[in-house]
């Protein structure tokens, strides 16, 4: 209870004139940064550090969290429409977004299922955070580099390898991403591999322009390809009275966003995991339950499941920041930075010595969630425009698009180059019956990955019983196992005939 009436005084610093504008102003450019492809929340905070520095550090700091906050929900707004994620944790919200608004003609309800379910997770992250931030940040310590490799890998199986019809189509896609993060410079050791003498690949393939070439570019080329069958992307009802869920709607939603969201935040304490791991776990924990319709097809679950999570991990992430000062993602690491510029120390003694800021901190994320859910909700009936333009006319946009996030992420063309090799790969792959989501999932998470397993293998010197010693990743190296074995076991059963297969189940 000590914790929710400090929260209130929270809010009487937050409720300032000035505080109430910059956290308005904070939600909008994190809506407009997290929408365009090639520059992030990392991005979009550092650029807006500087003009902050003359500001109250109170109120410089809501409007550096807000707008951190709100890039989660803009990334959603062009994986949903263009089929191009605004930022990495949008990623999985193109696996279910993407074909709800094209395949099945329901983008208003497509937008309105991601906001709805970024500002539940959101909200149930803030809630965790008021009553449990000192808690999580100690859980987040007990997460050492053993801990994580089990956690990532887990996360690498339950989607890569087991995504889609196929399992081997994931295995081999999930391979090839991380054949494609090993280029460049080796993490630990600093020498190069596969840069093939050439200096751009030194630093590695960038990240944006992949993505953007492989899921983005990939869709223009499709595009292309059905032109003269599509004339035109019009739908019959862009309005937002069409786009309203309705009960059946929110049955379907509120129990997986409830349950990304409490995955979510306690991803987001992790050192190193971030937004983008807690929409990846959130979307393989949504493949566990029954759903109306098959994930990947337009289901509601799957963008309720991975919005959802990736908001409240970013709620999560302030946990470590303010009670240890130690930030979770690169853009904790520049909101940390903001603090010590400021003469603000993060750590236990900061909620003691300076309440105010803390709290009026934490209160202003409540702030933004509400503005940001008022704001992306005013945006539809403009968005929704974007389906009406004929295909002629969206594919040089779109391309426009592509290129210019790009050529922003490296600010040469060898972003363009990478991501127009990528778009061809990506639409050669989608071609063959081979979804290009684990080759993805793998290329985000395999530097992390190897820097964690390769610290464990040095602590332990080079044995494999650390991951089994200690109770965590013990638990997680099970749960690995019985990931990669379910199917086979499930396989070698039907073929023996002691379980019935699925199809004559239902029957």
């Amino acid at each position: 209870m000590n914790n929710f009436a400090m929260l209130i005084e929270g809010f009487k610093v937050c409720f300032a004139f000035q505080n109430i504008f910059a956290c308005f102003t904070g939600a909008v450019l994190g809506i407009i940064v997290g929408a365009m492809p090639g520059i992030g929340s990392l991005a979009g905070v550092a650029l807006l550090l500087p003009l902050t520095y003359k500001f109250n550090p109170t109120t410089a700091i809501i409007m550096l969290g807000a707008l951190y906050y709100s890039n989660m929900y803009g990334g959603s707004y062009s994986a949903i429409l263009l089929n191009i994620p605004g930022d990495s944790p949008a990623i999985m919200t193109t696996l279910d977004g993407y074909p709800m608004a094209s395949r099945r003609k329901l983008p208003g309800k497509a937008l309105m299922t991601a906001n709805t379910s970024s500002f539940v997770g959101g909200m149930i992250g803030m809630l965790i955070l008021v009553m449990l931030g000192p808690l999580l940040a100690e859980i987040g310590l007990k997460f050492g580099d053993p801990e994580m490799t089990a956690l990532l890998l887990v996360a690498m199986t339950s989607i890569g390898w087991l995504l889609g019809a196929n399992p081997i189509k994931g295995v081999l896609l999930t391979f090839l991403g991380i054949l494609i993060a090993c280029v460049g410079m080796d993490s630990l050791t600093g020498s190069p591999r596969f840069d093939f003498g050439s200096m751009y690949l030194l630093g590695g393939i960038p990240f944006t322009p992949f993505v953007i070439g492989t899921v983005g570019f990939a869709q223009v080329m499709r595009l292309m390809e059905t032109r003269q069958d599509k004339v035109s992307m019009n739908y019959d009802k862009l309005t937002i009275k069409a786009s309203l869920l309705d009960k059946t709607d929110l049955k379907r939603l509120l129990p997986f966003a409830a349950r990304s969201g409490v995955m979510g935040t306690f991803v987001g304490v992790l050192p190193g995991a971030g937004a983008t791991t807690g929409s990846f776990l959130g979307y393989a924990m949504a493949k566990g339950f029954k759903t109306k319709e098959p994930l990947g097809t337009g289901a509601i679950e799957g963008i309720a499941a991975s919005e959802a999570a990736n908001n409240a991990a970013a709620a999560g992430a302030f946990a470590p920041l303010l009670a240890l000062g130690i930030p979770g993602s690169g853009t904790g690491a520049v909101l940390l930075g903001g603090l010590m510029m400021w003469g603000l120390n993060p750590g236990p003694l900061l909620f003691t010595q300076h309440p105010d800021f803390a709290w009026g901190l934490i209160a202003s994320l409540f702030m933004a969630n509400l503005l940001t859910l008022g704001i992306a909700l005013g945006l539809i009936p403009f968005l929704l425009k974007i389906l009406a333009v004929p295909v002629k006319v969206l594919i040089p946009c779109i391309i426009a698009i592509c290129v210019v996030g790009s050529y922003s992420a490296t600010y040469s063309m060898y972003g363009v180059i990478v991501m127009g090799i990528s778009g061809v790969i990506g639409y050669i792959l989608e071609k063959h019956g081979y979804s290009t989501s684990p080759m993805l999932l793998a290329y985000v998470l395999s530097p992390l990955l190897e820097v964690k397993m390769r610290k464990a293998f040095i602590i332990s010197r080079g044995s494999v019983s650390i991951f089994f010693n200690k109770p965590i990743a013990c638990f997680f190296m099970i749960l690995l196992f019985l990931i990669v074995l379910t199917p086979a076991v499930r396989a070698i059963l039907t073929k023996t005939g002691i379980i019935k297969p699925k199809a004559e189940q239902k029957a």
